[in-house]
């Protein structure tokens, strides 16, 4: 009995650690996410297209910002660094896709600092409106 706990434990960490986890956001508001419960909360993305014609639209509107590079991309991942204007400090960025239920997670916060003045959240919002804004231009194709 006692093995068979240790084993359903060692699966349930496993599954939660698995690549549709983001990394929760600390205590400072200086980051948003789609997994959050708290203030850093923000809605996902969502899409109705295949995820790889999601993974094109949403590359394309990163592609299309000033001072964001794209680090690493995966078949279901993205991590993405954006550097703000005047000071150029470095804002985070995580990607995630669920073609399950056709859903982004995301999660973007401050390298350092406190607080970001509400840019992360700014940010992403503007993300969203852009890959919305595509989704629909394309709807009709």
């Amino acid at each position: 009995m006692k093995t068979e706990g240790v084993i359903l434990a060692m699966m349930l960490t496993a599954g939660a650690s698995s690549a549709s986890s983001l990394p929760p956001c600390p205590r400072s508001p200086n980051c948003v996410s789609t997994q959050a419960t708290d203030a850093h909360a923000i809605a996902p993305l969502r899409y109705t297209s295949t995820q790889g014609e999601a993974m094109r639209r949403l590359l394309a509107v990163l592609r299309a910002m000033p001072r964001t590079t794209v680090i690493d991309s995966g078949p279901s991942s993205l991590r993405v660094e954006f550097r703000t204007r005047i000071l150029r400090f470095v804002d985070d960025a995580q990607f995630l896709f669920d073609d399950k239920v056709k859903t982004i997670h995301f999660r973007s916060a401050s390298r350092i600092g406190y607080s970001d003045m509400g840019v992360n959240r700014r940010r992403m919002e503007e993300i969203r409106k852009a890959f919305e804004t595509a989704e629909h231009g394309n709807a009709g194709r």
